[in-house]
């Protein structure tokens, strides 16, 4: 990654690989914004990736939503980082952070896994973005086509019929949810960096 970019981590898990296509879409997103590099991490390969973690602007959280709450594989992830980023004087703090979920139900509590994952983000100090659309599918002229038809705030949630492979779902408008939360985060983290070099360039003038 070239040090001189925003940088955005994915950070997810995926049971049967519908997250991972929903990471994989945050991931496009975010890269879709000029001077933004992204990257994948799976939690099951995470120990590779801690150092990497503390030198991103940015950590987009993914998990699926299982038993009405995020994947126990997810979970581990976030306990494990208690020793691995606080231990070391809270080195995620003021990155900006967002998430995502995936679940076979339309709401299968899909809410609380968000909720679970901003409260993880504000236990490391992390700057929240939240989806920032409208909800997409709520009246008669409107279509499952739409952006956010799940009618999320917090976060991008999908959802994929649980007979159906990665293949062919999650659907490409939580697919196109998911790049938008992707884009929206890196602009933010880029604004972010950006008024932090210009702060700094006033210091050194003062």
């Amino acid at each position: 990654m070239n040090s001189s970019s925003t940088q955005i981590a994915i950070v997810y898990h995926s049971g049967y690989g519908h997250t991972a296509k929903q990471a994989q879409a945050v991931a496009r997103g975010a890269a879709s914004v000029d001077g933004v590099e992204s990257l994948l991490i799976s939690v099951d390969e995470i120990d590779q990736h801690w150092d990497t973690l503390e030198n991103v602007d940015g950590i987009i959280f993914g998990a699926p939503t299982y038993m009405g709450s995020a994947s126990a594989q997810f979970k581990g992830f976030m306990d494990a980082s208690s020793r691995h980023v606080f231990a070391k004087g809270g080195k995620w703090a003021n990155k900006v952070a967002a998430g995502f979920t995936n679940a076979a139900s339309r709401s299968g509590d899909k809410l609380v896994t968000l909720q679970q994952i901003a409260i993880f983000a504000a236990q490391h100090g992390m700057h929240w973005v939240n989806l920032g659309l409208p909800p997409g599918h709520n009246n008669s002229k409107s279509t499952e086509d739409s952006l956010n038809r799940h009618g999320f705030f917090l976060g991008a949630a999908a959802q994929s019929n649980a007979d159906e492979g990665s293949d062919v779902v999650p659907p490409l408008a939580d697919l196109r949810t998911a790049e938008h939360l992707g884009a929206r985060v890196a602009g933010v983290a880029q604004q972010l960096a950006m008024g932090r070099l210009a702060l700094t360039s006033l210091e050194k003038r003062a």
